[in-house]
């Protein structure tokens, strides 16, 4: 049972956390000290074009101006044309001074300015619109089969203007074309509005500002999977029920809001799990840990077996340790929210197919991820490439700071180490000219270092240059910080102050000062309280789909009959309707295409190596010429359908059938007869035609392909001719084949495939022939 609990007691900070039932699989956390600017749409201005970078810098209101590339300018604001080679250069493109909106793609990252973007995008409920890119548009890549073929069809329902583009998300599976076109009629209004307020403002103005975490989750994680969204703060709560009874009302009654003693995230037990999201090294069921590292080219994570030893070798080990990581890996990730390129050190496998059961959990693991993922393999070195989309800062950038004693190195120098380094720099300085003094700013334990052990060198360094050093321990200073003041003769004369007279306030290591800043006020956007113009139509309940067991699949689970009962009913059944004569002769065309390609290699040799005798049957049952096989104009008209034509030989399927010409395709009567002389034998078709007028047809359009009389013999596989098609020469066929089993068997097949060629035989003959079998 899947819930999304919202904790908004804090005025700092807001939480949301998706769990499933007691395991927290996703989180939100929105820090309100810190100015989110990501999908924010400005109003900005051109203030520096360059060539080199084929970007310009835009000043769309923040303290660092934001990097605009060449592919994200619309051409809506390009100068002139494309050059006559096709290639349009930043220069050629925009200028200095040029008004554009943009929209923030990627928020500021250390020293790396903002990432713009002058294709705007505003999500809705079931879509995205983007208002000035045509060319974007159609349906989220998550959405496939008969989900897909649906909103295509709704979406050509939609009225979109002209220059514009729409992405159908997955929220707006099953949804009516109204639907769908309520929620474009919003995004048109809201786009409106923007445009009116860029025209009417000035450059470095906030147009239309992203809703806060709370209106997003619910948008993006709302679905009919959550049961219920718990809210433990009243305004809070009044904010989602508004928004969700005027953009989704069927969920109404799932909001609910939370008024027990115990907070909300203990009740769920999940403050635990949120914590490991903060931690380094997260621990795994088996006993095994993962390690997460941050960098500021990819996020390195190391897996180690530690303490797991369950496995019953240590290739079941390394496996089981690789599958929980790649489960927890998923789920830190997102928990997290880091993005960029990712590599991961799995624990070495020999078995290959150990790695690919590792790279499948992980491609199941990242399913539910609401990022765009792209996974790799494992190399032969064991790491595996991914990397996720980046939607929001993450968690160590919206909620952590930098050390300030570290400054993000994450270790630091001892004191010996750091002690010999400050000594060899006062070296440095004393020997320069004109040097009157050096002071020499240091932690306590480093001064202790210097003054004691390195006494002697000190005082070295003063006899050789002549010159004074001055070590000052500062109480409030933390390895590895320091400071070396070197002082002129003429500026010694000038500070006649004592050491300990010296203020060292201001050589204090800085300290985390962010919790006491007050945040700046945010920025109002100029496009606020935009509502729909309607609300949203009815939901229209999807059609239950009936599932009906494919007739196919009942035929073929079904026991096959013997050989005397399919012979019997192959010579005494009913002549079948035209209607199931159609509809079995599709079957057999589709089962002769799948089983076709590969297979006719093996066929053609296993033929090589039957018998003669048993080949020779075969060639019996399975040969069939147009003089065997006579045509409805000989039957009717007693003369051939082709004059002056040799007669055209048919040829056999790769299951004994006879193959269909380009002219025959369509007919309609062709009935076919499957029989099984024995389990080392292929099976081998007979067709009869009921009506072969298309036959006559096919015969004297198509070329003969078979060889002239007086070579038929020649070639690797002979092939007799077939058996006569009247039940006289039948009867003698079966009277002189010798007795036993192999006999009857051969004599049934010469028989089916007389009572195949014979169509129009009357049905008296039928007990002749079965008394024949008998005598055999």
């Amino acid at each position: 049972m899947k819930k999304m609990l919202i904790n908004a007691t804090e005025r700092e900070e807001v939480r949301v956390a998706l769990v499933d039932g007691q395991r927290l699989y996703d989180l939100d956390i929105e820090n309100r000290a810190r100015l989110q600017t990501k999908a924010n749409v400005y109003k900005a201005k051109v203030t520096r074009v360059e060539p080199s970078l084929e970007a310009a810098f835009v000043d769309f209101g923040a303290e660092r101006h934001g990097f605009l590339p060449l592919k994200e300018i619309a051409h809506q604001y390009y100068r002139s044309a494309a050059p006559s080679d096709g290639k349009m250069r930043i220069k050629d493109a925009i200028k200095e001074g040029t008004e554009v909106i943009v929209q923030v793609d990627k928020e500021e990252r250390g020293t790396k300015g903002a990432a713009l973007t002058t294709y705007i995008s505003l999500p809705g409920r079931y879509m995205v619109l983007m208002p000035n890119n045509p060319k974007a548009g159609g349906i989220s890549r998550r959405i496939e089969g008969d989900d897909r073929s649906e909103l295509r069809d709704a979406l050509n329902q939609l009225e979109i203007p002209n220059g514009m583009g729409v992405i159908i998300r997955t929220a707006g599976v099953g949804r009516s074309a109204e639907e769908l076109q309520w929620d474009l009629d919003y995004l048109l209004k809201l786009w409106a509005a923007i445009s009116e307020a860029a025209d009417e403002n000035p450059p470095q103005t906030l147009l239309y500002q992203e809703s806060d975490v709370i209106i997003r989750a619910i948008r993006y994680y709302l679905k009919d999977d959550i049961d219920q969204v718990l809210i433990d703060e009243a305004h809070a709560h009044r904010q989602a029920l508004d928004f969700v009874s005027m953009v989704m009302p069927k969920y109404q009654n799932r909001i609910k809001a939370y008024d027990d003693s115990l907070p909300l995230f203990n009740r769920f037990q999940v403050e635990g799990q949120i914590e490991t999201a903060f931690q380094r090294e997260v621990r795994l069921p088996s006993g095994g840990s993962i390690v997460i590292d941050p960098t500021e080219a990819l996020v390195s994570i190391d897996i180690n077996s530690a303490r797991a030893t369950k496995g019953s070798d240590i290739e079941q080990t390394a496996l089981q340790t690789n599958l929980e990581a790649a489960d927890e890996i998923a789920r830190q990730l997102r928990l997290r929210d880091m993005g960029g390129l990712v590599v991961i050190d799995f624990i070495d496998m020999n078995a290959s197919k150990n790695q690919r059961a590792v790279e499948n959990r992980m491609r199941d693991a990242l399913e539910i991820d609401r990022a765009r993922v792209q996974l790799g393999r494992i190399s032969r070195f064991g790491l595996l490439e991914m990397s996720r989309q980046r939607l929001r800062p993450s968690l160590g950038e919206t909620s952590g700071m930098v050390c300030p004693r570290c400054t993000g190195q994450g270790t630091i120098r001892d004191t010996k180490s750091l002690a010999l380094a400050i000594l060899r720099l006062i070296q440095e300085e004393a020997s320069k000219e004109r040097t009157g003094e050096v002071r020499v700013i240091v932690p306590v334990d480093v001064s202790a270092f210097l003054l004691n052990e390195k006494r002697s060198a000190v005082g070295e360094i003063e006899q050789d240059s002549k010159v004074r050093v001055v070590i000052i321990p500062n109480p409030n200073m933390q390895t590895p910080h320091f400071e070396v003041i070197r002082l002129r003769d003429d500026e010694v004369d000038e500070d006649q102050r004592e050491s300990f007279e010296i203020d060292l306030s201001a050589f204090e290591t800085e300290a985390a000062t962010n919790d006491e800043e007050k945040a700046a006020p945010a920025p109002q956007a100029l496009v606020r309280g935009v509502t729909p113009d309607a609300p949203p139509p009815a939901a229209s309940p999807a059609p239950e789909k009936v599932e009906q067991a494919p007739a196919v699949a009942e035929t073929e689970s079904a026991p096959k009959p013997g050989l005397f009962p399919r012979l019997w009913a192959a010579l005494f059944a009913p002549m079948p309707k035209a209607e199931e004569v159609e509809e079995k002769d599709s079957k057999d065309e589709k089962k002769s295409e799948a089983r076709s390609g590969n297979k006719s290699k093996r066929r053609n040799n296993r033929q090589r190596k039957r018998p003669a005798k048993q080949a020779d049957t075969d060639a019996n049952v399975e040969t069939k010429t147009p003089a065997d096989t006579p045509s409805a104009a000989d039957n009717e008209n007693g003369e051939s359908g082709a004059e002056g034509e040799p007669k055209k030989r048919r040829r056999r399927g790769r299951r004994g059938g006879r193959r269909r010409s380009a002219g025959e395709a369509g007919s309609d009567n062709t009935v076919e007869t499957t029989v099984n002389t024995d389990a080392d034998l292929e099976e081998s078709t007979t067709t009869a035609d009921a009506d072969s007028t298309d036959e006559t047809s096919a015969g004297e359009n198509a070329e003969p392909r078979h060889r002239p009389a007086d070579k038929r013999s020649e070639g690797r596989r002979r092939r007799r001719r077939g058996a006569k098609t009247d039940v006289a020469a039948t009867e003698q066929t079966a009277t002189e084949t010798n007795s036993g089993n192999t006999a009857a068997a051969i004599s049934a097949e010469t028989l089916v495939a007389a009572a195949g060629n014979d169509a129009e035989a009357p049905k008296d003959d039928s007990a002749e022939i079965f008394a024949t079998v008998q005598s055999a």
